[in-house]
Parts: structure tokens; C-alpha cells; sequence
């Protein structure tokens, strides 16, 4: 037996061919085993997008029920404060009966038919350069 420049052991031709068909599987089987690596890499990438898509979506879903909570709880002072006001103009018109002088008493809508039109008071918006940020 002589020897190559890579150092294997050169044969006749039968005993080669075992050792090419050796070769020939692992070729294939690493092959196989790279193609599933990738199918595996992008099976994953997948998943992540969809885990990235899914927390999304909830978080938006968070955002709504967060803001249908506060919209209820702000619904519910604003029922409140118009019974409040309501209590206070009654005394009012009591005070002006009773008085005999003239008061300033304004109707109170009622904010379930007419929420845009709840008395509160008008202030001027005023901006200036220094509130934006550019």
C-alpha cells in the first residue's frame, strides 16, 4: 500500500469504493442535516414573528380596556358632579326664594342626552414657540 499527499492510504479500486460511498452518505447527511437546520431557523423566525404580532395585538387590546375603564370611571364622576351641582342649585333657588334677591342660577344639562354641553368654564388655549420641541 502506498500512501497519498493527504496522507490516506491508497488502495485498489474494491476497497475505495466503500470508502467513497462512505463519503457520499456523510455528504448527503450533512446536507439533510444543514436543510433542517434551516427549515428549523426559519420555523422559529416564524414563531417570533407571530409571538411579536400576538403581543401586539394584546397590548392594543390592553390599551383599550384601559381607556373603557377610565372613560367608565370618568362617566361615573361626571354623574356625580352633575348631582352635586344639581344639590347646590336647589339650595340656590331655596336661598332665592326665600331671600326675595335674584340670583344668577344656569341650567345644568343633562349629560347623558348632551355631554358636549356640560357647563364648565371656557378658557383661552394659549401656546407658545418654547412648547414645541423642533
Amino acid at each position: 500500500m502506498s500512501s497519498s499527499s493527504t496522507g490516506k492510504p491508497t488502495s485498489s479500486g474494491s476497497e475505495s469504493d466503500p470508502q467513497a460511498t462512505v463519503d457520499q452518505r456523510k455528504r448527503r447527511r450533512m446536507e439533510s442535516n444543514r436543510e433542517s437546520a434551516r427549515r428549523s431557523r426559519m420555523r422559529k423566525q416564524q414563531h417570533l414573528d407571530e409571538l411579536i404580532k400576538q403581543a401586539a395585538q394584546l397590548d392594543e387590546e390592553n390599551q383599550f380596556a384601559k381607556l373603557d375603564l377610565e372613560n367608565a370611571i370618568l362617566g361615573a364622576r361626571v354623574m356625580e358632579l352633575t348631582e352635586r351641582l344639581q344639590s347646590l342649585n336647589s339650595v340656590l333657588y331655596m336661598v332665592e326664594e326665600f331671600s326675595g334677591v335674584a340670583m344668577d342660577i344656569p341650567e345644568i344639562p343633562d349629560p347623558l342626552l348632551k355631554p358636549w354641553q356640560l357647563p364648565c368654564p371656557s378658557q383661552a388655549i394659549t401656546a407658545s414657540a418654547d412648547i414645541l420641541p423642533y
